[in-house]
């Protein structure tokens, strides 16, 4: 009772939609949950999104779980994620994707999952690296450990919003460093960011990653431009 009447004023509300949630519901509501736009691309090896590292660098497998598109569901869920502290929506939304694609033979072989590095100061800021979480939920779904105390942003780099391919690309070309690898010897990485756009920051982090004896690399991003 002293739940509902706090719903009552206070009430838990959609971060897509912004309309008041129902028991069970929680983040995101069941109609949003329906409608998200699935790029299926998980179980389609020569997806778009792998297409973007063709001729690039060597990957196992990329695919991204939803389509970004301007004022969407997705972009008030990824906006909700980094800028307004919902970090559990991460886990949620990596966790939602991990279920997906846990019987897929292409992810059965992943042995460790690791994020995108946010720069000390930039996480700071914000509270905390929303690709952790999704990488816990991932990791989660997979039964799996996320390893973040292995590549390392370098510097602060700027925004990539509104830069061109080439930009992003110099952008992050040496923006990212490694320490402790032996542990990733011989294993099967899963590097896992919110949005791919041109690959340039994954490609940054998949070419630091591949310096490790023996390593394989597959891409999963929440959302692909």
């Amino acid at each position: 009772m002293i739940r509902d009447l706090l719903h009552l004023f206070f009430p838990h509300v959609c971060l897509s939609c912004q309309l008041p949630l129902l028991q069970p519901e929680y983040l995101v509501c069941t109609d949003c949950q329906f409608h998200l736009p699935d790029t299926k691309y998980h179980d389609w090896p020569e997806n778009p999104v792998a297409k973007l590292f063709w001729g690039r660098v060597p990957l196992e497998q990329a695919t991204a779980s939803m389509f970004f598109r301007k004022d969407s569901r997705v972009q008030h869920l990824l906006h909700a994620l980094k800028y307004k502290g919902q970090k559990e929506l991460g886990e949620w939304m990596g966790h939602h994707f991990g279920l997906k694609v846990k019987a897929l033979r292409s992810f059965q072989s992943v042995d460790v999952v690791i994020p995108v590095p946010l720069h000390p100061k930039k996480q700071q800021k914000r509270g905390y690296n929303q690709s952790w979480w999704i990488a816990k939920g991932v990791a989660r779904a997979l039964d799996l450990p996320v390893a973040d105390s292995h590549l390392f942003r370098r510097w602060n780099t700027a925004t990539q919003t509104r830069r061109s391919r080439f930009g992003r690309w110099t952008n992050v070309s040496s923006a990212f460093v490694l320490k402790n690898t032996r542990k990733l010897e011989g294993k099967h990485l899963l590097l896992v960011d919110d949005v791919v756009t041109t690959g340039a920051t994954l490609e940054a982090c998949a070419h630091e990653l591949l310096e490790i004896k023996n390593t394989r690399i597959s891409i999963a991003a929440m959302a692909c431009a």
